[in-house]
């Protein structure tokens, strides 16, 4: 009898698959304690809506200084730490890097009751960058990044020196095609998420090609996240800065934009928040990089356009050597 038991359940455990979110992943805190960042990590206390937060934030000083200071700003699946090649770039060619990780994400604090408007995280940052006494800078942006680093130029013209846009999103106004979700339909939404979740929205949005480890590693972090108790405060900035984001387009303003700008547009790119939400007809008219890429330059004053053919939503990862060259010969001319 014991052997038949014993035979039944290998049987079970051969069909059931093992689930990646117990083998692979690592369980994440709200504040990524047990994740290491490539370079040292300080904190910057802010006062903001009565509460005090704090700002982790890397600032990486060149062996060899060339006077100039570069921020990159990361996106709303991201941290800081993606920037690490970039960053190792840049500073071998002299500049500074200043990479914060902004309020609800990477290793800063994460409210429990926050106004999330690109605005206060402009402030913030701007408060950052003076704690330093950076004066001018070049202000780079990824994906939502991109929308912050537009209000930052918009904001402060006076201290942002070049405007870079990577892959931004905010290229279209998303709220025209998509139902309105509420900022608890957006928490429902992200309390199911999960690796494989997680990676196949990637697969089919960011990346061409077999998934590999470069890849795997930004969506295991935010798989290690789900694993965690603390993880519907995790979800609920989440769905925050989904309504700051569908709420607050910069695609109004950028013909007010009065800094040098370069667009880096990876043409494969399809991220559009809200794709799920809507017809496959209207979905297809959605997240069109190939063609967001020309009609945003066209608004910005007397902005450049970079086009990389064939590369997706994270040109720094998936396609590096062919996005630093012409942020380099941007920055050096």
């Amino acid at each position: 009898m014991l052997k038949k038991y014993f035979i039944l359940l290998v049987a079970v455990l051969l069909v059931i698959p093992v689930s990646a979110q117990e083998t692979d992943i690592e369980k994440l805190d709200t504040r990524l304690t047990n994740y290491e960042y490539p370079y040292a990590v300080n904190f910057f206390k802010v006062n903001a809506q009565q509460e005090i937060y704090e700002i982790a934030y890397m600032y990486i000083k060149a062996e060899n200084p060339n006077g100039e200071t570069v921020m990159l700003l990361h996106g709303k699946n991201f941290n800081g730490a993606y920037w690490e090649t970039t960053i190792e770039a840049l500073s071998a060619e002299g500049f500074d890097v200043l990479v914060p990780d902004q309020i609800g994400f990477g290793k800063s604090s994460k409210p429990n009751h926050f106004q999330y408007t690109f605005q206060q995280l402009a402030f913030n940052t701007k408060k950052l960058s003076d704690s330093l006494e950076i004066e001018k800078m070049s202000v780079l942006g990824h994906s939502m990044g991109g929308m912050l680093a537009t209000r930052f130029a918009l904001m402060y013209p006076e201290v942002t020196e070049n405007l870079i846009l990577v892959n931004p999103i905010g290229l279209e106004d998303w709220k025209l095609k998509i139902p309105y979700q509420s900022v608890n339909d957006w928490y429902k939404q992200e309390l199911k998420k999960d690796y494989e979740a997680i990676k196949n929205y990637q697969k089919e949005n960011y990346y061409a090609g077999d998934w590999n480890e470069n890849y795997a590693e930004w969506a295991k972090l935010l798989a290690g996240w789900t694993l965690h108790e603390d993880y519907p405060i995790i979800a609920w900035n989440a769905a925050l800065t989904y309504d700051m984001i569908l709420t607050q387009p910069v695609i109004y303003e950028f013909n007010e934009l009065q800094v040098p700008t370069l667009l880096i547009i990876g043409t494969r790119d399809r991220t559009a928040l809200g794709k799920n939400l809507v017809s496959e007809e209207v979905k297809a008219t959605m997240g069109l990089y190939d063609q967001l890429g020309e009609k945003t330059r066209d608004k910005i004053p007397d902005a450049k356009l970079v086009e990389i053919e064939d590369v997706g939503h994270l040109p720094h990862i998936e396609a590096f050597d062919r996005f630093i060259s012409p942020l380099l010969d941007y920055l050096k001319n």
